[in-house]
């Protein structure tokens, strides 16, 4: 049986982020300005022209799933990656930190400055939209920020985990990941995140808060082939 994480785009933008998908009932995509992520609901032909349908001659988008990624006619991936789908069971202990703020839609630019200079994974100025950002700032700078992203019924993911280069080193990233799930914990639901499976640092600092492996995920950006 399927689990809803295994297509986490698709059964995002068929729950609870419905209200930021463009397309309908075979393949949907989050608007552009918001993120570059796509499904279909299934490998079948029609749903494979229905995503097709949904890029134009010079977008991009980006899959990512535990099936396999299979392409409609048309579509062509230019990059591709192994990535691991990771999930918390029970919240971690956390230490009340004054210096934890909310991020608000005046801090975009820099949210995005940080996500562009660390790249944590996609990040848009319309990322705010998707879930609560919660930031670090020193001297009135943003050094460090963690957030929500995808939402699925009983789920949330916990993304855009950064850190400046200055401030490596001395556990904003693990601060604020613990946070951020915790939040999520509050408000009755299961944190989840997805990681490069490259991304060894990243994955034994999850795991340290208590976060496992559920399930390797597929990852290809795709465009219109030439």
């Amino acid at each position: 049986m399927k689990h809803v994480l295994d297509r986490p785009v698709w059964s995002a933008l068929e729950t609870r982020h419905r209200a930021f998908a463009q397309g309908g009932d075979l393949a949907r995509r989050y608007s552009p300005s918001i993120a570059l992520f796509a499904a279909t609901a299934a490998d079948d032909p029609a749903s494979l022209r229905a995503l097709g349908e949904l890029v134009g001659p010079d977008e991009s988008i980006i899959m990512a799933q535990a099936d396999t990624i299979t392409l409609p006619p048309g579509l062509a991936a230019i990059s591709t990656a192994d990535a691991v789908q990771m999930i918390a069971e029970a919240p971690s202990p956390a230490v009340p930190d004054e210096r934890i703020q909310p991020l608000t839609p005046e801090d975009a630019a820099e949210m995005l400055a940080l996500a562009s200079l660390t790249k944590p994974g996609p990040f848009t100025l319309g990322a705010l939209s998707l879930g609560a950002f919660w930031g670090v700032k020193v001297e009135g700078r943003l050094v460090a920020m963690a957030g929500e992203r995808m939402k699925q019924p009983g789920y949330t993911e916990l993304s855009g985990v950064c850190a400046h280069p200055e401030f490596r080193g001395t556990g904003l990233g693990r601060l604020l990941s613990v946070f951020v799930a915790n939040q999520i914990f509050a408000r009755g639901e299961i944190p989840y995140l997805h990681a490069f499976a490259t991304n060894a640092g990243a994955i034994r600092l999850y795991e340290s808060i208590g976060f496992s492996l559920r399930t390797p995920i597929n990852v290809a950006v795709v465009q219109r082939a030439a």
